[in-house]
């Protein structure tokens, strides 16, 4: 959510910075702003009346000891609490317009994001070089299906098209994936948390996916309970509410996790002919990282997790670049975000592994989350911060086509194979 103090200074600038970001706010922004008067002028208002009711309230005992007529008096007060009454019966209806309106609106992207969609992301860095075959090289669905490590078949047929199973070497190849991010994070001293995969409305609110896309999430109808449950389409979503409507210490920040849990996603499909395989799916596992940090460290936070999840894919051997995305192709949540991409050889190009996003103080305005300062003693709000370490079901066609022998084995990566028992090579 928006500071409506930040909205109130310079509209003219809210509404370019989201325009940035590929969003034509200004009419939402113009009513907010006219929401915001009228809620003032209502509690005002309603204020006002409050004082006098009590002023007149406390004049009534006077003027029955002095044997005046009173009756004028508490005709007044009745007109008072009618009135006070039709205030607050409005008021919750502004508050209430207000409120959604200021939770639809999407993050302010930092100012020296460039403007526009993906088109104007921008790559800061690349790490090693492109993986080149001295053969005919093999997609990774042909690969995982020869060598008994993934059944798609079996997968569509319990879940339906975007589902898949691992098993055997695959089941373990992937578990040793998750078990190396894990150790990696542990000893950088994040703090592991295993999470519920379903969580309630207020964690999609806070993490700001609601109310605006509440409708790409798997919901879950429950007939002795009328509240909304979802299943949770990142750890981010669960992680951001860990403090909601708390406030923290300024000692105990920044406070760093990690989590893994399966990813359940509605818009995941096979959107064009080489994605086809494990590159999407409604669900998948990742290991998300996530911080609650001061303001003044929020920018060495986030640097702190771009190295991070770089360094994972280095470990792993392959090539990769880092991304800085452009305003518009940032999530609605977050000010800031870089990519870090790695090439499938089989899709021609690079795809996102990992993405560190910055949301600011967007998140914890939304969930209420505060720390207090020290030296003052007032309270400030916190700065979120997450990012992947790492997604599994696009490190693992990469690591299974860039590792890719002429003969149709694959090369377990050097840091995988303690989890694997040594085993260096998978063969048929």
């Amino acid at each position: 959510m928006l500071d409506i103090k930040v909205i109130k200074d310079d509209p003219a600038r809210v509404k370019a910075l989201l325009k940035a970001k590929e969003v034509d706010c200004d009419e939402q922004i113009d009513r907010i702003l006219e929401l915001d008067a009228r809620r003032r002028e209502l509690i005002a208002s309603t204020d006002a009346k409050k004082a006098e009711q009590n002023k007149v309230s406390k004049e009534i005992p006077k003027l029955k000891k002095a044997g005046e007529d009173v009756a004028p008096i508490f005709a007044k007060m009745a007109e008072l609490k009618t009135e006070i009454a039709e205030n607050d019966e409005v008021l919750r209806t502004v508050e209430a317009d207000y409120r959604t309106a200021m939770l639809s609106l999407p993050n302010l992207p930092d100012p020296d994001l460039k403007p526009g969609g993906k088109e104007n992301n921008e790559p800061l860095r690349y790490y090693g070089e492109p993986h080149v075959f001295d053969f005919e090289p093999k997609h990774h669905v042909d690969l995982c299906t020869d060598l008994g490590l993934i059944d798609y078949e079996r997968g569509t047929k319990l879940a339906g098209t975007g589902f898949w199973i691992y098993k055997g070497m695959g089941a373990r190849l992937e578990w040793a994936l998750l078990n190396y991010f894990m150790e990696c994070h542990l000893a950088d001293g994040y703090e592991m948390v295993m999470l519920p995969h379903m969580l309630e409305y207020a964690c999609g609110e806070t993490a700001g996916q609601f109310p605006k896309f509440a409708d790409e999430v798997y919901k879950i109808e429950n007939p002795t309970d009328d509240r909304m449950h979802f299943m949770l389409p990142t750890a981010e979503t669960a992680l951001a509410s860990l403090y909601r409507g708390e406030i923290l210490a300024e000692k105990d920040l920044p406070r760093k996790f990690f989590a893994y849990t399966p990813c359940f996603r509605r818009e995941a499909g096979s959107h064009r002919a080489d994605e086809r395989g494990m590159v999407r799916g409604h669900q998948f596992n990742k290991i998300e990282m996530f911080q609650y940090t001061l303001p003044e460290k929020s920018d060495e936070a986030f640097e702190e997790l771009v190295t991070k999840a770089e360094n994972l894919v280095k470990g792993l051997g392959f090539h990769f670049r880092t991304v800085k995305l452009a305003a518009g192709d940032c999530s609605a949540s977050m000010a800031r975000t870089y990519d870090i991409e790695i090439q499938i050889p089989s899709m021609n190009g690079y795809k996102e592994v990992s993405s560190v996003s910055n949301a600011r103080d967007y998140q914890a305005r939304r969930g209420n989350i505060r720390f207090r300062r020290e030296a003052t003693g007032k309270t400030e709000f916190v700065h979120t911060l997450n990012g992947s370490g790492l997604a599994t079901s696009r490190i693992f066609p990469a690591m299974v086509e860039q590792n890719q022998l002429k003969d149709g084995s694959i090369v377990v990566p050097e840091v995988l194979r303690k989890y694997l028992g040594g085993i260096e090579v998978i063969s048929k």
